[in-house]
């Protein structure tokens, strides 16, 4: 395990377990907000690492292949970054990554955990564990969180540039965002990307209306045709069904007179043979045996109710005989109206009950139709209206855009002076896209232009560069860009890459001005870079034939001219070697951070 312990510990040499405390002319005033921690766990041929680190510029070196970059790995994976589990060290079964941010003195970002519940009594503190079975959690103050969150405020707490920033640098889409992050553009770009959505959604919809008119003109006049013969037949809620019990009553009215007639006459109109008779008969011959057997009053009473009842049914049977009415026009008028229920259900491919809701769905849908060429004549104002609004926003986006590539072009041009190529000239490209249309991004095809010698014309900075021009002029970039930010970390990845010399110097000053106000990390091979720094780490990787680490160690001064030293080159580190190592040094002890 490796712990390099804080800004403020002791120590008389380079061990990973302690730390000699700066000369007070060197050491910066402490970042209002930094990384103050990060602990590493199990992640490639890191078994336990916890580095404390401090404000100011602190600069790690070691060996190619020692590990440096996998600290910055690390700390890309507290933030969010997608996790790959074949990066977890041989042998364990998950990798651990705990970052501790100081915060209290930003208010925006205790804002953020707050109103994100994640507020602990001031603390930052993310957290990453990835498993070996390919699963990924993460923590902000010990809550599980999604990862979109753990990026979201990874966003706001550092900004990693990488090597591959060189290469990204190419291509149009990054040299846009560059210009727009300059310009802060972050505002108009919402504004253009908003309109652009709200013109698009309305232009779709208005051709799709308009491409779909001719059908529309066939399907109203076919609907026209089939409302005018449903209102020519006028259906009714319930007449069917009332004019199909009309219909089996006239159909069936001469079996019904024949049967009722029948009935009454086995009831009632008979004499002796009746029903009503015959009940009376049976009345009058136990009525008589009443006085010798007084119980026979029970039956003759239900008798007697049973002659009432058979006179009502009678009564009832004659009324209806008196309402039936055999009328074949009638009849012949039901049957024919039935017939064309039938048929327009029939042609609907619909139940003949269900025709007055036909006729309404038809007619509901026809008024629709006949309100589409306002619908496509509003739709049409509309998309113009949307137009315009976003032609003005990407004007305003233009606008700005314009502003900002003249003063970064000045400034960029004058770094690039500065890092050995004074004759050297940066320009922004800013011209209306072939088509003239605005999309999500505004209306602007923004390409980076260069030339390295005066008289020479400027071209894309991504065919004209050469490597280490490319390196000089993104350094440039990232440094002027960061220089507006409000990230409180910055880490450099090997940056610098393809310079040396005095170049190198001079960009090690630019890195240590950076760090005046902010935390700055930068992972160098370059001793000009490493010797302008208020921190030293070495990254070194152990093996004892069986297993691989790395270890951080902190250096105080006499490790640092040691290290240097191996870092200007040679087989054999000489006395010379040592004087110039100690002489790059030594010409620091006289500036300030702050």
């Amino acid at each position: 395990m490796t712990i390099t312990k804080s800004c403020a510990a002791s120590s008389t040499g380079a061990a990973a377990t302690g730390l000699r405390a700066l000369p007070p002319d060197i050491t910066p005033r402490k970042a209002k907000c930094m990384l103050a921690q990060l602990n590493i766990r199990n992640l490639a041929v890191i078994d336990e690492v916890e580095l404390e680190l401090c404000p100011g510029l602190t600069v790690l070196t070691g060996e190619t292949g020692a590990g440096k970059s996998i600290l910055v790995d690390a700390l890309a994976l507290a933030l969010g970054e997608r996790a790959d589990s074949r990066a977890i060290r041989t042998g364990t079964d998950r990798c651990e990554i705990t970052a501790t941010f100081e915060v209290s003195a930003r208010p925006d970002l205790m804002q953020w955990l707050t109103d994100n519940d994640l507020d602990e009594d001031g603390d930052c503190i993310l957290r990453r564990v990835v498993t070996t079975d390919g699963r990924s959690r993460g923590y902000v103050n010990g809550h599980s969180v999604p990862m979109q969150t753990l990026r979201e405020l990874g966003e706001q707490l550092v900004d990693i540039c990488g090597q591959q920033s060189h290469q990204s640098l190419r291509h149009a889409r990054v040299q846009r965002d560059i210009l727009d992050h300059y310009g802060g553009n972050g505002s108009l770009l919402t504004a253009m990307a908003r309109g652009y959505e709200r013109w698009a959604n309305s232009l779709s919809e208005f051709e799709g209306l308009q491409n779909a008119q001719a059908d529309c003109v066939a399907r109203s006049e076919l609907l026209r045709h089939q409302i005018g013969e449903l209102e020519a037949l006028n259906p009714q809620p319930g007449e069917f069904a009332e004019l199909e019990q009309a219909h089996r009553l006239a159909a069936n009215s001469a079996r019904i007179t024949e049967d009722v007639t029948r009935a009454l006459d086995q009831l009632y109109a008979g004499e002796d043979g009746s029903v009503h008779a015959t009940l009376s008969g049976v009345r009058r011959r136990l009525d008589d045996l009443t006085a010798i057997d007084p119980e026979l009053n029970t039956a003759t009473g239900m008798l007697a109710e049973a002659e009432i009842l058979v006179a009502e049914v009678a009564e009832t049977l004659r009324h209806h005989l008196g309402g039936l009415e055999h009328d074949p026009a009638a009849q012949a008028q039901i049957e024919q109206r039935l017939a064309g229920m039938h048929e327009l259900a029939r042609k609907h491919r619909s139940n003949p009950l269900a025709l007055p809701d036909l006729l309404s769905e038809l007619s509901t849908e026809l008024a629709t139709l006949e309100t589409s060429d306002q619908r496509v004549t509003a739709l049409a104002a509309q998309t113009r209206k949307l137009e315009q609004d976003m032609r003005e926003s990407a004007e305003a986006l233009t606008a700005a855009r314009r502003s900002a590539a003249d003063t970064l072009a000045k400034q960029i041009t004058e770094h690039m002076h500065r890092l050995g190529m004074p004759g050297g000239s940066f320009g922004v490209d800013l011209r209306p896209t072939a088509d003239g249309l605005p999309g999500p991004h505004g209306i602007d095809h923004i390409e980076f232009v260069t030339t390295a010698n005066p008289g020479q014309a400027a071209g894309p900075l991504a065919t004209v560069a050469s490597g280490g021009e490319l390196s000089r002029i993104s350094l440039s970039l990232q440094v002027v860009a960061l220089a507006m930010d409000t990230v409180p970390t910055l880490i450099f990845d090997e940056v610098d890459a393809g310079i040396g010399g005095g170049v190198a110097e001079i960009v090690g000053g630019r890195l240590r001005d950076l760090a005046d106000q902010r935390q700055v990390l930068c992972v160098t091979h370059l001793p000009q870079v490493a010797s302008q720094a208020h921190h030293h780490l070495r990254v070194t990787k152990l093996t004892d034939g069986h297993a691989t680490r790395t270890t951080v160690s902190r250096l105080d001064r006499a490790a640092r001219v040691e290290e240097i030293a191996r870092m200007l080159g040679g087989i054999e580190i000489t006395a010379r070697t040592r004087a110039h190592a100690d002489e790059m040094l030594g010409g620091k002890k006289t500036r300030k951070a702050g």
